[in-house]
């Protein structure tokens, strides 16, 4: 990711729309990053995420059919309406300023801690019937028969795949794009999860919109075992050989990465059997150490709070540097 700030920097060429500096739009990510951090989400009733997937919803019922020519229809209609919805917006204020905007409410890593937080709380005061409850709001495997330590393994679990889908994906395609780019990444991955299901009703109507979010992620997970290395110094070395000896054997390409990542670091286990609904998945194991346990939880949360912060501070090296240059030229 310094890397990749650093090739922001210094950068002298115009992003689109609007012919924005790299280094202004890293500025604006880095801000979108702090502010999500600080202020969260708005509510679900004037959310636009929410009010995307409520239109989604309704294009799936009356275009739904048992084929992947009408599943891509479907995807490519809501990566449209993302695009769309991401240059109005930056029509309508500026570019930077469309891109801190549109990257803030793309951005969920606040509601991701604080999903998890519930969760390792009802564990740690031994309800474990009320952490069952709450499992759904972070993944979509049966709770039902789980126990303590599979509700914990769960969360981790959620909380790692989930600092890519809702931290560093919407960034970095902000810092690439703007905010038609962070509006298109939310698009793709809500598609995924509202329809990207290895069930019978979606097996072929949601493949496109599944196959798309494992491109529009791929970057974004490999960069997030980096900032997870990067944060957990100690733990490099084992971040490293789980990511490339054991992320490989997961059913997700980058879901795996970043899970391999955060067992390595945490010094825990991840991996087992998952069930959804009917379907029932084995999962090797990720990570050497014992299981993940409920205070796991939070060292997870920490975690990715510290990649946050690293990513916002990786962004916000070009963003200075482009404000000195700019202040130079200006004497």
């Amino acid at each position: 990711m310094v890397a990749v700030a650093a090739a922001a920097a210094g950068s002298t060429s115009r992003g689109r729309p609007g012919g924005v500096r790299w280094s202004s739009r890293a500025g604006g990510v880095a801000v979108a990053l702090l502010a999500d951090r600080l202020i969260g989400e708005p509510p679900a009733a004037i959310h636009p995420v929410v009010a995307f997937g409520r239109l989604m919803a309704a294009v799936e019922h009356r275009w739904w059919h048992d084929g992947r020519r009408a599943g891509t229809v479907h995807a490519a209609t809501g990566v449209g309406v993302g695009v769309v919805g991401g240059v109005a917006a930056a029509r309508l204020v500026g570019s930077v300023r469309a891109t801190v905007a549109v990257a803030e409410l793309t951005t969920a890593g606040r509601a991701l801690a604080d999903a998890a937080g519930v969760v390792g709380a009802e564990l740690r005061a031994g309800r474990l019937d009320a952490a069952r409850r709450h499992l759904p709001a972070l993944v979509g495997r049966d709770p039902r028969l789980l126990d303590a330590a599979e509700v914990a393994r769960a969360v981790v679990e959620s909380v790692a795949e989930n600092t890519v889908d809702a931290v560093v994906a919407p960034a970095l395609w902000a810092l690439v794009a703007g905010a038609p780019g962070a509006a298109a990444y939310r698009a793709v991955n809500t598609l995924d999860a509202m329809v990207g299901h290895r069930t019978d009703r979606y097996r072929r109507y949601g493949w496109a919109s599944a196959r798309l979010d494992d491109v529009a992620n791929w970057v974004p997970a490999r960069a997030t075992a980096l900032l997870v290395a990067a944060v957990r110094p100690a733990r490099a070395g084992a971040v490293w050989r789980a990511v490339r000896t054991q992320a490989p054997a997961h059913p997700s390409p980058n879901a795996g990465v970043a899970e391999a990542a955060f067992a390595a670091a945490l010094g825990i286990r991840l991996g087992g059997t998952n069930t959804y609904g009917d379907r029932v998945e084995h999962r090797a194991p990720l990570g050497m150490g014992p299981p993940a346990g409920p205070d796991d939880i939070g060292r997870a949360t920490v975690l990715s709070r510290d990649v946050t912060l690293a990513l916002a501070a990786a962004l916000a090296v070009p963003a200075g540097l482009g404000w000195c240059r700019r202040r130079g030229r200006s004497r």
